[in-house]
């Protein structure tokens, strides 16, 4: 609240807060970076997972995130593993080969120090499976009460060859072009929030969390069609077809009935109101190919565990630029929505 003097009249003006919808990855997210963090720091051009910067005769990806996940462990990993898993698939779906990661810690007095040694051990393991190495961090100790257990930020850097530039910002991206997930959308969100609520399934809700760099580098290896590519975390499926219409002005056509939605997070769902196009995964990918190597790429997802469920489940269209489509389940048409105000809070 701020009081301001006009004519000897003092007038209090609200100042707008922060609210948990800036942090679901939805509208509010990106005007928040947008409007606020880009345009202060003199950011350009698109908001992608990683920045590209010149290093000689290659270009170094970099990216960082926190990581806030509550609760700490959950059915298919933990705060550790999930920082590693999402700073390594931030570099991998940039195009680049991840390699180094910082890992810095705020810590309430107070914690559990073998619930600490559990998310260290988690972090190790799935940094030495995804091939990077943890070089450096920091260590900050909080009262109790002033932090939720712990909070994990880290930052990662890998390197990527000049020609795959064009992923991350999808610019090669041309009407025809089939859109690949890697598998079932939502588990995480939905097993978090089972959790959360403590809810039972006849088969129990696993999260997706997952590196996913030794799966698209042998895509990339083999696929020179790679138009695009990117995790989905917060905001879902929903929010990464929204974020690619817009960046690249094109159109996209989703066919409901192809999307590999697991039974349990689509019942789930159905019962709390939530659309599960904008849950979250942690080990999920979209990508954008050329029609023709749609087969090879599903081909190699299909050889690794975290792609055994990929599908097609649309492709590009040149009608309806920066709109995306959804030809539902019923029949009908309609369009898929940006998501907006708070879905679920603190879910990484």
């Amino acid at each position: 609240m701020k009081e301001h003097a006009t004519a000897g009249i003092n007038i209090i003006v609200m100042s707008e807060k922060i609210k948990l919808a800036h942090g679901s990855g939805g509208i509010q997210t990106q005007e928040l970076i947008r409007d606020r963090f880009a345009s202060r720091f003199g950011m350009q051009g698109p908001m992608t997972d990683s920045a590209l910067l010149d290093a000689g005769d290659t270009l170094m990806a970099f990216t960082t995130d926190s990581y806030v996940v509550e609760p700490l462990f959950f059915p298919g990993g933990n705060i550790g593993k999930l920082s590693v898993c999402g700073t390594v698939n931030d570099l991998a779906v940039s195009g680049a080969v991840p390699l180094y990661i910082s890992a810095s810690f705020i810590i309430e007095e107070g914690f559990d120090i073998d619930d600490l040694d559990a998310i260290i051990t988690s972090m190790a393991e799935e940094a030495e499976r995804a091939g990077v190495t943890i070089v450096t961090g920091d260590t900050k100790v909080v009262g109790k009460g002033k932090c939720d257990g712990v909070f994990i930020t880290t930052a990662g850097v890998g390197l990527l060859q000049r020609d795959r530039r064009h992923i991350s910002g999808g610019t090669k991206i041309k009407e025809g072009d089939r859109l690949i997930i890697s598998g079932s959308p939502g588990d995480h969100a939905v097993t978090i929030l089972a959790l959360r609520r403590n809810l039972t399934f006849d088969t129990p809700m696993i999260s997706d969390c997952a590196s996913l760099n030794r799966m698209t580098g042998k895509i990339l290896q083999e696929a020179s069609g790679v138009h695009f590519m990117r995790d989905i975390t917060r905001g879902g499926l929903a929010a990464v077809l929204n974020e690619l219409a817009a960046m690249v002005d094109c159109g996209i056509t989703v066919d409901e009935a192809s999307v590999p939605l697991r039974e349990e997070v689509r019942g789930m769902c159905e019962i709390l109101g939530f659309d599960p196009l904008t849950m979250a995964s942690e080990g999920r990918v979209l990508i954008v190919a050329a029609a023709e190597q749609t087969d090879m790429i599903l081909e190699i997802m299909h050889s690794f565990t975290e792609g055994q469920g990929a599908a097609v489940i649309g492709e590009i269209t040149a009608d309806r630029k920066g709109s995306v489509i959804l030809n539902s389940t019923g029949g009908g048409r309609r369009y898929l929505e940006m998501p907006s105000g708070v879905l679920l809070p603190r879910i990484c």
